[in-house]
């Protein structure tokens, strides 16, 4: 573990340097996510101007479910945003060059860089959080936001098994990539409490592709709306099928991978 902490800490001081070089990009990028999750925001406001509340949701709560889904999917996308590059890199046999390398093939393609976009969501994100969560009424326990903090690391994780397991899938069609922005926008569902959907909405968000599990339980946990030991169990539960099929597709792929042009 040490010596895969060493290696990544290298691979992103270097892109660090790189972005040094490039301040204003660095910043637009950052920047350009605000407005987008902003605009999120906007709609909510927008519907909440003609009702007072969704299905017994409140604008706070709303706002709050809201902000609370940036939190796991901004950590998915700085730290494993380079999955995305998989169905190109297996397209173009651009696999070949990690597989020559001493170090894991899946490692070294998530370690290339960091994505500091996502900086955006989670400025987003923890500000909303922020804002709404004391109108509430509601002071968490010490043991609440450890396990929150828990909860938001294994929704990161769900996000970036779900999406390994779709980049796997390239092995087989060569390019994956509408399976992957077609599952990943799943998780929109996700954005808001998964009760104002109909039921089979619900249960896609919950047992297929568990985005649910990223967002909803657990800010229900935070608001004294759900157990949190039930649903750590059950978040835990869900990020093991889910990763375990990711690595076994992955695995099963790269062993059967030929370089472009064989």
């Amino acid at each position: 573990m040490k010596r895969f902490l060493k290696i990544y800490w290298t691979f992103t001081s270097q892109y660090i340097k790189r972005l040094v070089h490039y301040r204003l990009d660095f910043a637009i990028g950052v920047i350009s996510f605000v407005f987008v999750q902003l605009s999120g925001i906007l709609l909510i406001t927008l519907v909440f101007q003609q009702i007072t509340a969704l299905n017994g949701y409140t604008f706070e709560q709303m706002v709050f479910f809201y902000g609370f889904f940036q939190l796991p999917r901004g950590i998915d996308h700085l730290i494993t945003d380079n999955i995305w590059l998989i169905p190109n890199k297996i397209r173009k046999g651009e696999l070949d060059r990690h597989l020559l390398r001493p170090i894991d093939p899946l490692f070294q393609i998530i370690a290339e860089r960091f994505q500091h976009e996502a900086l955006g969501e989670l400025i987003i994100g923890g500000l909303l959080i922020a804002i709404t969560f004391p109108s509430f009424g509601i002071s968490p326990s010490i043991w609440t936001i450890l396990l929150l903090g828990v909860l938001i690391l294994i929704g990161a994780g769900i996000y970036m098994s779900i999406k390994l397991l779709t980049a796997s899938l390239s092995f087989w069609t060569m390019n994956s990539m509408q399976v992957m922005v077609t599952v990943y926008n799943i998780s929109d569902f996700a954005k808001y409490p998964i009760t104002i959907f109909p039921p089979m909405i619900q249960t896609l968000i919950t047992y297929i592709v568990p985005f649910a599990f990223v967002s909803f339980f657990p800010a229900s946990v935070l608001l004294n709306q759900a157990d949190g030991m039930s649903i750590l169990i059950q978040s835990f539960l869900a990020l093991m099928i889910i990763l375990s099929l990711a690595l076994f597709v992955w695995n099963k792929g790269l062993k059967g991978y030929q370089s472009s042009g064989h």
